[in-house]
């Protein structure tokens, strides 16, 4: 039986991103899993704001049929988004307009997990109701537990990995509801 893979991506791609040191402590929980954990770097899929003008012209960007090829060869995705004054990122829902242009098989194949870092104690709950939204519509199969990590300066440790029980747990709990969701598929 080949090795599951998961594919994980932040909706940020600021150097000192939060959600990216989100990204690679779920990476890490998915590897531990004994899955392979591929991290997908947004900066390697440059889109330009969607535009339907832009599109009549120029078509779709051929970033968005690799990423759609790239989360097509997953059998999961985890994305970490961050909280922009209560809403998700234009960044992320930009890639996620522009890839629904193409079709919708990249919703609907992979199972989702979603999480948020966030500098305060709400752990991003505003955006993780939009992702959960947009990505519902779009027909992704989205599994419960969400991961909020809320108190960012706190949340890791200086290795970048889960600095408590309780966030390690919930974690935990995501990746295992995601590799058996995927196992019953």
């Amino acid at each position: 039986m080949p090795q599951l893979i998961i594919g994980l991506l932040s909706g940020s791609t600021r150097s000192a991103s939060m959600n990216c040191k989100l990204v690679a402590a779920m990476a890490n929980v998915f590897t531990n899993a004994g899955v392979k954990a591929q991290i997908i770097d947004l900066n390697d899929y440059d889109m330009p704001l969607y535009n339907g003008d832009y599109e009549d012209e120029h078509g779709v960007p051929d970033a968005t049929h690799r990423l759609i090829k790239t989360l097509l060869a997953c059998d999961g995705v985890f994305i970490a988004t961050p909280e922009y004054n209560g809403c998700m990122p234009p960044l992320l829902k930009n890639t996620i307009d522009w890839t629904s242009r193409v079709g919708l098989e990249q919703f609907a194949r992979p199972v989702y997990g979603i999480g948020s870092a966030s500098p305060g104690p709400l752990s991003g709950i505003m955006a993780l109701r939009q992702l959960h939204f947009i990505l519902a519509r779009l027909g992704a199969h989205i599994v419960p537990t969400q991961l909020g990590v809320g108190s960012y300066g706190q949340a890791f440790d200086e290795d970048g990995q889960f600095a408590d029980e309780r966030t390690l747990g919930r974690a935990t709990k995501l990746a295992s509801q995601m590799l058996n969701t995927i196992d019953r598929s």
